[in-house]
Order: structure tokens, then C-alpha cells, then sequence
């Protein structure tokens, strides 16, 4: 944001740069990047133009073209085009209402289904992606997210990858240190754990130690997006109930309702867990809940 100002407020042409977030399904990414973007809209930041800038998201959920891109991103500028419009005639309309109400970015979620048609789709988007950013009259900052293979996708088109810089989300990966206590992602997941116990209002000393969190890990696929979501349903249940002291069983009852396990079957109270369940199973049926 603060390059795009700048390079604004000294007049001229300039290119504007953007990210490309990527990481496995669940990880956060799309949450965070949602909420970091939600708060310089909420700023009502002025930018050199004299109104505030804003950037708006765009969720893809299936492969498109670069027109229906161009309806879709139009759509959220609150316009509609006729089909019978040509691509290059509705991006026309983007640029041309972006500028109008200060519109300095779009960020594309789940953008890895613009790459899967093929060799000469993939290299429209690329270049056009790259146009946008390099437009004269109004360059857009492009935020695009999706799974590892769209970094793939950018970094082939070396104008646009210089453009974009990536933030890769990892996944939790316990075990990088022999002694637990000393290990970084141990150390991340316990401190997440007792971070939203307090905004909870609840205690969950009496659960928390090694074993629990390896099984917390294991049953959320290491994904720190599903942790997130079990600890909110767990907690809340904790809630509803009047309880202000967490137990298993209200974290198995949480995994109960998220998963479409058998009840009570859980990597919470299965002695041998690791054997019980592979890890490629639990986010198949996480994902579909």
C-alpha cells in the first residue's frame, strides 16, 4: 500500500505490486488475508487521487474465462455487462469504474481454477493479470490466493512474477526439535490454544499438555485453519453449556460434529490413533463437511 502511494502521488505511470498467498486447503490463508485487506478498507485510507482506496474480493469456484473474470469482477463494482459485450469491452468497464469510486485492487481467492485450461488460457491470464498492473491510466494491485500450484502458475511469466511477491502459509509441523518444549511449532500451537481459551473465558489447563496437542495436530490434517475452527465449536460448546472448564469430551463432542466420524470416534480418545486413521481420510472428510 505504501509503495502504491507513493508511486502515486508522484505522478505518472508506475506499475502497481501484489501478492500471491498459496498454501494446502484450510491453512488460514484466505481468513487472514481477507481480514488484513478488511482493515485498510476500513481505514478509508485517502489516496493521492482524493478518496479513499479499497480493494475488493472476489471468490472463484470453478475454471473461467478471462471474460467471465472480467463479469465477475465487474459484478462486484456493482455493474452487470450483456454477454453479448466482448471481453476486452468489459475490462474496459472495469478499469473504467474502478477509477471512478477508487477502487486500487482486487483480490482473487481460490485463483488456482483460472490455470487449468490449458497452455493458451494459462498464458491469456498471465499477460492480462500483468496488463492490470501495469495499466497507465490505473494500475490495480492484484492479491491472488490459492494452492501451491498457482505460485507455479505466476512465477512462469517473469514480469508478473516480479510484480507479485508470495507469502506461502505453511502447514504445523511438529517435531522439528527432540524436546517438545523447545519446539517452535509445539510451542505456536500451544500458545493458539491458550489465546483463544482466554477470549473464551474458559480454562483448559487440565487438557492441554504434549499428548493433547499432537493429537489436536493430528486430528486437524496440520492444517492451523481446522485447529481454529475445532477450538471455536469446542469452546463454544463449553459456552452453551455453562461450563467455564474444558474437558476431552467437549473437544471430542467439537471433532463429532466437524468430521462425520462414527460418534465418539475421534484422534482424541483412540488409544492408537495414528494407526486407527490416515491423515489423507480425516481432511477428505473434514473438507466435505
Amino acid at each position: 500500500m505504501t509503495d502504491y502511494f507513493i508511486k502515486a502521488s508522484n505522478g505518472g505511470h508506475f506499475e502497481a505490486r501484489g501478492l500471491v498467498v498459496t498454501g494446502e486447503s484450510r491453512v488460514g490463508k484466505t481468513s487472514e488475508t481477507i481480514k488484513l485487506i478488511k482493515e485498510f478498507n476500513d481505514s478509508q485510507t485517502i489516496m493521492p487521487n482524493g478518496r479513499p482506496g479499497e480493494i475488493l474480493y472476489c471468490k472463484l469456484d470453478g475454471s473461467v474465462s478471462w471474460k467471465d473474470l472480467g463479469q465477475k469482477t465487474l459484478e462486484k463494482l456493482g455493474y452487470s455487462a450483456s454477454p453479448r459485450r466482448t471481453q476486452s469491452e468489459i475490462w474496459r468497464l472495469v478499469r473504467h469504474h474502478s477509477r471512478e469510486f477508487g477502487v486500487i485492487g482486487f483480490y482473487y481467492d481460490e485463483c488456482q481454477h483460472v490455470f487449468t485450461s490449458g497452455a493458451k488460457s494459462n498464458r491469456i491470464f498471465l499477460d492480462s493479470f500483468k496488463s492490470l498492473m501495469k495499466e497507465p491510466e490505473w494500475p490495480l494491485i492484484l492479491v491472488l490466493s490459492g494452492v501451491p500450484a498457482l505460485g507455479t502458475y505466476v512465477h512462469s511469466e517473469e514480469q508478473l512474477s516480479h510484480l507479485l511477491t508470495q507469502v506461502h502459509f505453511d502447514e504445523i509441523s511438529l517435531g522439528k526439535s527432540a524436546d517438545p518444549a523447545k519446539d517452535p511449532d509445539m510451542i505456536e500451537l500451544n500458545k493458539l490454544v491458550y489465546a483463544y481459551a482466554e477470549l473464551a473465558e474458559v480454562d483448559v489447563e487440565a487438557v492441554v499438555d504434549v499428548d493433547f496437542l499432537e493429537r489436536l495436530d493430528f486430528a486437524c490434517c496440520s492444517r492451523w485453519g481446522l485447529v481454529i475452527e475445532l477450538m471455536i465449536r469446542a469452546f463454544a460448546l463449553c459456552w452453551m453449556r455453562g461450563k467455564d472448564v474444558v474437558t476431552l469430551k467437549m473437544f471430542t463432542k467439537a471433532y463429532d460434529r466437524g468430521s462425520r466420524l462414527p460418534k465418539g470416534l475421534s484422534p482424541f480418545t483412540a488409544p492408537d490413533y495414528r494407526d486407527i486413521f490416515e491423515r489423507a481420510m480425516l481432511l477428505e472428510i473434514i473438507n466435505k463437511t
